[in-house]
């Protein structure tokens, strides 16, 4: 089919190269297109204002100088309502560059949308390559796609390392072009003696984000060519979007903060593979060691269809609620009985529905059977600290595993933390070898650095530490990818259970399943949100398909837990006809819902919901991969600033959007002065993306969902 914007629009975002100088026979003549006021010459957020007496028009950039009302002191001759990207329908308006006529057309080589995407790909390799070139063997090949039954454990492994790797390879890719130069640096000295650098990372929407733990290499290149650089790991990203970088190394080591210089820096990714090699590792040991799994589970993950169903003779309690736990509804109390009963069992948790208690609940019952640990896991940090909480409150002794390069991030259960409960029992005191390493600790806080000796000491005694703080707790939490992790390389886990499973890619499950699993709980969803695959091939493949789904299909059917108490239940009717068969209950009432004191103009008072009809146009975002409304994000800026005038708290405000660009102006907008309400007001606004939200709650949620068009193109 034709593609779906212009030729050169379309190369235009995916070389991210976005200057424009028109041809000396456009109706311009020679020139390069930019913003009047700034220079700004990114050609996604430029826009034309015509004047109001003249045949003319200037040009000016969308943000900052057109939300600035950068041409107020010109006289008076520009109305800033009147502007309008010159981009439009991911075309150039046809003003600005002609559009070829039908005989010019017929003269051109028609070329699919298939073609020019995979003529940019192999352009990122070959700058050279030709169309042809796609035809030639070798070229661009598709990988084998993902099979629901595999005959052997080596066509599973043979099926799933390939896309993998793709996806490393891509991963890799984006993050190592996500290099900037020029940034401006604020040099200091952490509370723990180690250098850091404080510094703005800009990046396109489109961009991977930074996020604490990520590798970064700074440099500097000095008047003598000389160059200095140093790498250290994202310590924490300020509410301002500033970047605090901790160093490696001592903190008197030299730098160019002798000189206090802080300008003219160049930052990087230090790209790390660790992710991908332990799912990798996984897929090995599966097809390696026969007691990476128990024999039903082996056959399950192949898909075979022979398998006798089997049951695990549990001890099933007589109250099956948890200590410090909400009592049980009764399609939950079916679940946990299933999930003891069961050496695989799959639990459907819609939005609301208390997966979270259920899981906790079912690890609880899991440690009382007498098994050994339970380890318990997740694709992402904030739903294991979630379920590491509540985990918490049934009286188990919990431990909390981050990888080394988190430790330093606040969470919610950090008393849990390994690392932290290694300072507490040094600090309370005991045997010799733990008062050797409260020392070494101390010193290594005094003074950032240990020398060689020192550091292979401290390294032994803590390892002891943890290894003795491992064995003891009854359940251990971590990531997917943490379960890899050397500290618990001798460990064997035959009870796994892993939350928010159909978030995560199939062979993420499989790195804490090869931990000698016999019994597996996987809970999650598959009518909300997928995981996330960046490379389209492996996607397109079928890497974007979780476990979860897979084992659906195969024809093991999910537990579903059927009583919501998030939403009102008006608004639970549409997901629960829509995307659960009609199966929802309500737990909470009408009355429960209502927001007293709130005088909001809803159309009908039984529904508090109502759709605000907008006619403002989409348009490209600055990194032209994605899409804002203006008017929208304008109307949304009214209503948040009717509700906190109503008496709402910021925190009790969510805003919901499907576009990154929308997202990014909307918070822009908010934080523009305001002469009705205070800038400070608007801070604790969220606003985030439908994956961000996901398993979230807020009493009042506003989405913007930008694209209106004639094509009905909802497209990222």
């Amino acid at each position: 089919g034709p593609p779906a914007a212009s030729h050169i629009v379309h190369h235009i975002i995916r070389s991210k190269y976005k200057e424009v100088s028109l041809h000396s026979q456009s109706p311009l003549g020679e020139t390069t297109l930019e913003c009047y006021n700034c220079g700004c010459r990114n050609v996604c957020i430029l826009g034309f204002i015509p004047a109001k007496t003249e045949s003319v028009v200037v040009l000016l950039c969308r943000e900052p100088c057109l939300s600035n009302n950068a041409l107020k002191d010109q006289g008076g001759n520009w109305d800033t309502s009147q502007w309008q990207p010159l981009i439009e329908d991911k075309a150039f308006l046809p003003w600005l560059v002609k559009v070829p006529e039908e005989k010019e057309t017929r003269r051109c080589r028609p070329v699919s949308a298939e073609q020019i995407n995979r003529i940019e790909e192999l352009w990122k390799t070959n700058p050279n390559a030709k169309l042809e070139d796609l035809d030639k063997p070798g070229v661009d090949n598709e990988p084998q796609p993902v099979s629901l039954k595999y005959k052997d454990v080596y066509e599973y492994h043979g099926t799933f390392t390939p896309l993998i790797q793709l996806e490393a390879d891509y991963d890799r890719q984006i993050k190592e072009s996500q290099t900037q130069t020029n940034i401006s640096v604020r040099w200091d000295v952490a509370l723990n003696r180690r250098r850091t650098a404080i510094f703005m990372f800009p990046k396109d929407e489109a961009d991977v984000r930074l996020v604490v733990g990520d590798e970064i290499r700074i440099k500097y290149t000095y008047d003598g060519g000389q160059e200095w650089k140093q790498e250290g790991h994202v310590k924490t990203i300020t509410p301002q979007e500033e970047v605090v970088l901790e160093l490696r190394g001592a903190v008197n080591q030299s730098g160019p903060w002798e000189r206090n210089i802080t300008q003219h820096y160049g930052v990087e990714f230090v790209w790390k593979s660790v992710a991908f090699d332990r799912m990798k590792a996984a897929l090995t040991r599966l097809a390696t060691d026969e007691t990476s799994v128990g024999g039903y589970l082996f056959h399950k993950l192949l898909g075979n269809d022979d398998i006798e169903e089997q049951t695990i003779r549990a001890t099933l309690p007589r109250n099956f609620s948890a200590p410090g736990l909400a009592e049980l509804n009764h399609s939950q109390i079916y679940a946990v009985r299933k999930a003891l009963q069961s050496p695989l069992c799959l639990i459907q948790g819609p939005p609301g529905t208390g997966k979270t208690v259920t899981s906790a609940t079912i690890v609880y019952h899991l440690c009382k059977q007498g098994q050994g640990q339970v380890l318990v896991c997740a694709p992402s940090n904030v739903a294991v600290d979630q379920l590491a909480e509540r985990l918490h409150h049934t009286g188990l002794k919990v431990i909390r595993m981050y990888a080394r390069s988190r430790e330093d991030v606040q969470s919610s259960v950090e008393h849990l933390a390994l690392h932290k409960q290694i300072r507490c029992v040094t600090e309370a005191g005991g045997g010799g070898h733990q008062k050797e390493l409260l020392n070494l600790l101390e010193l290594k806080d005094e003074v950032g650095e240990l020398d060689n000796e020192d550091e292979r000491k401290l390294k032994k005694l803590r390892g002891q530490l943890e290894n003795e703080l491992l064995t003891a707790a009854d359940v251990i939490c971590c990531t997917c990818i943490g379960a890899a992790d050397a500290r618990l390389s001798k460990f064997r886990f035959r009870q796994v259970l892993i939350d928010e499973a159909t978030q995560a890619m199939e062979t993420e499950c499989l790195v804490p399943i090869v931990m000698g699993a016999k019994q597996v709980v996987l809970v999650g969803d598959h009518c909300q949100l997928g995981p996330v695959v960046l490379c389209k091939k492996s996607a397109k493949a079928g890497l974007s398909q979780s476990l979860f789904e897979r084992l659906i299909y195969l024809g093991n059917r999910p537990i579903r837990l059927e009583i919501q108490y998030r939403m009102h239940p008006c608004l639970s009717e549409f997901p629960s006809q829509s995307f659960y068969d009609g199966s929802l209950q309500n737990g909470v009432t009408l009355s429960e819902r209502i927001y007293e004191g709130l005088d909001f103009p809803w159309p009908n008072k039984e529904m508090p919901m109502f759709f605000y009809n907008s006619t403002g146009h989409e348009e490209i975002s600055a990194s032209g991969t994605s899409f804002l409304n203006r008017t929208e994000a304008t109307h949304i800026e009214k209503l948040v600033t009717y509700f906190l005038k109503c008496g709402l708290k910021a925190s009790q405000i969510g805003v919901i959007t499907p576009y990154e660009g929308q997202r990014s102006y909307i918070a822009a907008v908010l934080q523009r002065p305001s002469s009705s309400i205070s800038k400070e007001l608007y801070k604790d606004i969220e606003v985030a993306s439908v994956d961000a939200f996901q398993g979230r709650e807020k009493d009042f949620i506003l989405i913007s969902c930008v694209r209106s068009n004639l094509e009905k193109g909802i497209g990222f």
